[in-house]
């Protein structure tokens, strides 16, 4: 199959999926918003879904990428029984035990997190949701793993519709505060119960130490990874929460989720670029097949980004109340992250490839500790803006790093002109920010005529691939 479609295919395959997962959640926000008296509430919820998130990368400790990789190691049935009981009772041990320490700590943990002991019984809600979503991921793993998409996507967008179900009348008799962890909790909790009826004869809830062994030398290595990405997610909340104001992390966090519809298209990039990448890995030209890909999808940054960027405000008065208009200002930074994100990831798979997997983990360690000491110093000066451009920069000092040591390592090549589309990326974003901020119709032309000159630069090698692909086809 021709290289290029066969990473379209997969992009589009895993973008749709993505995309269903996530379109309920997008439609909802503004009228959850609106539901809510104050930001201060939304922006309560947002620290839950991040205490979530850790406690669950602790749980689940990399047993889900190793059961993944373990799983197609034997043929057998019984092997494959073994891996998947083993992978979900170490995880339900470790969600039990994380479960009850939050449970007898929920009082300190509370003030550490909320600011108030008197959010405790939030901190229970956000510990049951760790145990259910821990181990929601591994009974889930059989059904991806034999590849039943269409269960997989059924179950995706039915999780997000019972939420919103369970949510909206809890709001609308005054539940603030608990209406949305507890209707997540409810939506998961009964996803996994469909998935354990679906996928009962993998599971049975005992240990093969052998098979234990061999997974955790596997999962063990990934923690420090997920740590990172979790601090790149969610320093930013907690740190905006500390210095500013749980309010003001409630703007944050819708500015956050509407910025982040680039999250489909990097949904859509996670899932198919690893196939991708390995299939194509033994190619005598696969340095500069990624370095192309590398720069294509970076022209898509940096015009995706553009573009919202121009919209931001006036998307932000379609959608949401006066209360949380100072949210545009995050959107454009927060759109354009997880797409840096996508960078990075095509460029490290180098490492794979040549089997050094460390220098990712230090690389992105220095983007992560460069997110935090900007936040630390731009958060008490400029507000919310100051964790948005924390994290732009955390993601661009990844990138750079890991460009910097690929080039010297043969490994990647970027040419020079797409060093002239960044510079032409950051004259628009200074433009923007400095002089056209309020100014959208101008911001718009202006980003019309450079991703002009971004499609003259790069046409020719448009014309190349579908020209390549056209022969394939004949």
């Amino acid at each position: 199959m021709n290289r290029f479609k066969l990473f379209i295919e997969n992009f589009l395959v895993y973008g749709l999926g993505g995309m269903i997962s996530k379109i309920v959640p997008f439609i909802m926000l503004p009228i959850v918003t609106r539901m809510m008296p104050n930001t201060f509430y939304f922006g309560l919820n947002d620290i839950s879904t991040v205490v979530v998130s850790f406690g669950q990368a602790l749980a689940i400790m990399g047993m889900y990428d190793a059961l993944f990789r373990m799983f197609f190691e034997n043929s057998s049935q019984e092997y494959k029984k073994e891996i998947c009981s083993t992978a979900l009772t170490f995880t339900f041990i470790t969600s039990v035990i994380i479960f009850i320490a939050m449970i007898i700590l929920r009082k300190p943990l509370a003030a550490v997190f909320f600011s108030n002991r008197k959010y405790a019984n939030l901190l229970c809600l956000s510990a049951m949701s760790i145990l259910i979503g821990a181990t929601n991921s591994i009974v889930s793993a059989p059904t991806r793993m034999r590849n039943q998409r269409r269960i997989y996507l059924i179950t995706n967008f039915l999780s997000p519709v019972i939420s919103y179900s369970i949510s909206i009348p809890l709001l609308l008799k005054g539940y603030y505060i608990i209406a949305l962890p507890l209707a997540s909790i409810l939506a998961a909790l009964s996803v996994e119960i469909i998935f354990i009826v679906l996928n009962r004869k993998w599971f049975s809830f005992k240990i093969n130490k052998r098979y234990l062994k061999d997974m955790l030398i596997i999962a063990l290595p990934l923690v420090p990874n997920f740590l990172v990405y979790w601090i790149f997610n969610s320093s930013d909340r907690l740190m905006i929460s500390k210095l500013i104001g749980t309010e003001w992390n409630g703007i944050y966090a819708v500015g956050a989720k509407i910025g982040q519809i680039s999250q489909l298209i990097y949904t859509a990039f996670a899932g198919g670029w690893q196939f991708f990448a390995f299939s194509t890995m033994k190619d005598n030209d696969q340095v500069k097949m990624t370095s192309n890909i590398f720069e294509y999808l970076g022209i898509i940054t940096f015009s995706t980004g553009m573009l919202m960027a121009s919209l931001s405000k006036v998307v932000f008065k379609l959608l949401f109340s006066e209360a949380y208009l100072a949210g545009y200002i995050v959107m454009p930074y927060l759109f354009v992250s997880p797409l840096l994100l996508m960078l990075y990831q095509v460029v490290v798979n180098q490492f794979l490839v040549v089997k050094k997997t460390w220098p990712s983990v230090i690389i992105l360690g220095v983007g992560a500790i460069t997110n935090v000491l900007i936040n630390a110093l731009l958060i008490p000066a400029i507000g919310i803006e100051g964790a948005a451009i924390g994290t732009f920069l955390g993601y661009v000092a990844a990138i750079t790093g890991v460009i910097i040591v690929l080039s010297k390592m043969k490994l990647v090549s970027i040419s020079g002109k797409f060093y002239f589309c960044i510079i032409l990326f950051i004259g628009f974003s200074l433009a923007w920010r400095l002089v056209f901020l309020n100014n959208y119709v101008i911001c718009l032309l202006l980003s019309v005529v450079v991703i002009g000159i971004y499609v003259g630069m790069y046409r020719k090698d448009l014309f190349k691939v579908l020209k390549k692909d056209e022969v394939n086809r004949r």
